[in-house]
């Protein structure tokens, strides 16, 4: 694997890992004062009120991401996706999906994420 697979490798595994490992693990990756847009009723959430938002802190027994997209430019990394993701009794989320994370001391955290929710489209 080459230097660039493993880098956009090491991303995608810590963007999985935010959906699957609950609110510790999410606050460990996160920059202070991060910056989450969220469906509705979560709305715009910074720094703590993410990890104590109940709706945002559950974490996820599965996720899929598709139509991976990545950029980087120096100490910042973009990544666009699409998500399928499941929880309890929920039926499955689906949403396009976009993190911005910054190099940090040799550590990358995400400094925002947001979501939009896929709906069906009436006819």
């Amino acid at each position: 694997m080459t230097d660039a697979a493993k880098f956009w490798a090491k991303l995608w595994d810590l963007e999985e890992r935010f959906w699957t490992e609950g609110a510790d693990a999410a606050r460990r990756m996160s920059a202070k004062g991060a910056v989450f847009v969220l469906p509705y009723p979560a709305g715009i959430l910074q720094g703590d009120m993410v990890f104590r938002e109940k709706d945002v802190a559950q974490r996820w027994r599965s996720v899929v991401m598709t139509e991976r997209y990545l950029q980087r430019q120096g100490h910042i990394a973009v990544l666009a996706y699409r998500v399928s993701a499941e929880r309890s009794d929920d039926p499955i989320y689906e949403a396009l999906c976009t993190s911005t994370y910054l190099l940090d001391d040799e550590n990358w955290l995400r400094l925002s994420h947001q979501q939009n929710p896929l709906a069906p489209i009436a006819t």
